[in-house]
């Protein structure tokens, strides 16, 4: 644990001359701002005021003011910021009113809620994501990758290496344990793996993540994007996230004496993340694009189901390795690395404990192409399906009981009123698919 102290110790043997105070919106936008270590003891002691109104989804124009109240326990250097000019480091912040109190729109403070009502139920939620991403020459125009590698894929000179390379690096500077990274399926498309910890600090971490991707793509003259689906034809991006709820040091998802070895609780937490998937999609895809990436043959789920082997389903067991029970985990793979990340935890935690609660069934799983199948079969096998556009889940979350008590009504309120907006935006726009097959004919 870092304490304030050690943070101005840190800061002067360092000799950083800024530190960034970092808080995200409600979209999962990373915010900023700059103090001098001259203003960091009184920023670690009560914040430093803000305009909240002109904060995505924080506030009106007539409840604006904000506090970014630091928290010591994040600070870390930049890495990519030359040490000859001055180092630079940056601390997560909490947001308050004036008055101390915590704000309910901070997405970081929605998921410490949902953190806190599985702490009372006795358990800490780990995570580990698998963010994918693509490199591209230019963030203009059409899409453009560096390489036409595939799975796994070991290219000779490959300069995408060497970016991600330099991107694991940076992140292991900044105290962020990398499992592997790789090629992934598509042309220029990569991945880094980040190894699993509590949420809250994995939250942090794939925020970081985010930016020193952008950042030593920007520094090799690329773009880096964590859009859902940039090209057409290719798979899109995911963020299959790995979880699992511990009872001190024993993980609660594992049973010795179960065929599949998992316990009562990890087999209602599945059930809870199928029952509710559909409506938290507009959480863990918020994005119009994110649709595009939700379709048959892309190896993306679209039916809410689950498997121990079969990589379409909506959620995966990774087999169990004997004397690795602390490894037993559930892998939800509807996510795309363009949520907000805080949310997004926070609500497929609220829909596994909800699942724990109400001690919901979990059906067999399935093990067959759902794709292969005839919508009869689906049906009699109690297969649902997952949302096709963000209007349909849009219209799903504006239904959904668990996502405002998970969300508060604050941010619950401005993010459907922020999908519909989008939606309408997007449903005026002409499309070239339209013009190309429209146009001549018509």
């Amino acid at each position: 644990m870092k304490d304030k102290e050690y943070i101005l110790k840190q800061v002067k043997e360092r000799k950083v001359k800024f530190i960034r105070l970092w808080f995200t919106d409600i979209l999962g936008f990373l915010k900023s701002v700059a103090i001098t270590p001259n203003q960091l003891e009184t920023a670690l002691e009560d914040g430093i005021g803000f305009d909240g109104s002109s904060i995505q989804g924080f506030a009106r124009i007539d409840e604006s003011d904000m506090m970014a109240l630091p928290d010591p326990n994040t600070f870390q250097l930049l890495p990519w910021r030359s040490r000859e000019e001055g180092a630079v480091a940056r601390i997560f912040c909490d947001i308050t009113l004036p008055d101390g109190t915590p704000y309910e729109g901070d997405p970081r403070w929605v998921l410490k809620r949902a953190l806190k009502r599985a702490a009372d139920m006795g358990y800490t939620f780990y995570v580990g994501p698998e963010l994918e991403f693509f490199y591209f020459k230019s963030s203009k125009g059409a899409p453009e990758g560096l390489d036409q590698g595939g799975y796994f894929d070991l290219t000779v000179a490959d300069v995408a290496s060497d970016l991600r390379r330099d991107t694991v690096l940076m992140l292991e500077d900044m105290g962020i344990e990398v499992e592997y990274s790789h090629h992934e399926a598509a042309p220029s498309q990569h991945e880094i793996d980040l190894k699993y910890t509590d949420a809250l600090t994995m939250a942090d971490n794939a925020m970081t993540y985010r930016l020193v991707v952008k950042e030593v793509a920007v520094k090799y003259g690329y773009h880096a994007t964590f859009m859902p689906k940039p090209i057409c034809g290719q798979n899109g991006s995911g963020m299959h996230t790995h979880q699992s709820l511990f009872k001190g040091s024993r993980n609660a998802f594992f049973d010795p004496k179960d065929k599949f070895h998992l316990s009562a609780d990890a087999k209602h937490y599945i059930a809870g993340l199928m029952t509710h998937g559909p409506e938290i999609a507009m959480i863990t895809n918020q994005w119009v694009n994110s649709y595009k990436r939700l379709v048959p043959g892309y190896e993306a789920p679209v039916y809410p189901s689950w498997a121990l082997r079969n990589r379409s389903d909506l959620i995966r067991i990774p087999s169990y390795k004997p004397g690795k029970e602390e490894a037993t985990r559930v892998e939800y793979r509807l996510p795309d690395p363009a949520c907000n990340p805080y949310l997004a935890f926070a609500c497929m935690l609220a829909a596994g404990l909800d699942g724990i609660e109400n001690k919901l069934t979990l059906p067999e799983p399935v093990e067959s192409n759902i794709y292969e199948m005839s919508e009869e079969e689906r049906i009699s096998l109690g297969i649902g399906q997952l949302p096709e556009n963000l209007h349909e889940a849009t219209l799903l979350a504006a239904r959904s009981d668990l996502l405002k008590r998970t969300l508060g009504e604050h941010v619950f309120s401005k993010l459907i009123e922020n999908k519909k907006a989008e939606w309408n935006r997007f449903k005026q726009q002409v499309t070239q698919w339209e013009l190309d097959n429209y146009l001549p004919i018509l």
